[in-house]
């Protein structure tokens, strides 16, 4: 074979290969693309699926907080004690808000030469809690209240019926 036979079946070969390449990258997009809308559908179902669901179908929805005494201000031992107990109430709002809302994670990681360095993450709840009934306020040990709040099925039911109609 001469040379510039030799450097024809050369170039044929790249010129193939680079197709298949640009075939697969092609496919790649695609597949890519495909399991976005995949997603952004499974999502819409879900919602629908929500906002179709029945009374009968819907949890009870109940949350729990903590709060120490020792650590809340006030002048008095008094004071201290109803501050925990709005301390637990919020920790459990901020539960509720987490159950029907969804928590947003921010993470940071940095890593230099292989070794963590700073490792740090938050988490966000944001949103509107309303019909929450409370169940009990107890003092858990010498320091520590709990309170128990809960938003019945019927309340969530109505919620629903109003979003539909606003959907």
């Amino acid at each position: 074979m001469n040379k510039v036979s030799s450097t024809a079946v050369i170039l044929i070969i790249g010129m193939a290969f680079l197709t298949g390449c640009q075939h697969l990258a092609e496919h790649s997009v695609t597949d890519r693309m495909a399991t976005v809308k995949a997603s952004q559908t499974q999502t819409v179902v879900n919602l629908k699926d929500v906002l179709d669901s029945t009374t009968e179908t819907i949890p009870t929805l109940t949350a729990v907080g903590y709060a120490v005494t020792s650590t809340q201000p006030g002048q008095n031992e008094a004071q201290k004690r109803l501050m925990a107990i709005r301390s637990a109430r919020m920790a459990a709002m901020r539960d509720l808000a987490e159950q029907i809302h969804g928590l947003k994670v921010d993470s940071s990681t940095t890593v230099i030469d292989l070794v963590v360095q700073n490792d740090t993450f938050r988490g966000v709840v944001n949103g509107t809690i309303r019909g929450a009934r409370t169940v009990r306020i107890n003092p858990t040990g010498s320091d520590t209240y709990e309170v128990v709040l809960e938003i019945d099925r019927e309340t969530i039911g109505y919620l629903l019926k109003t979003a539909r109609v606003k959907a």
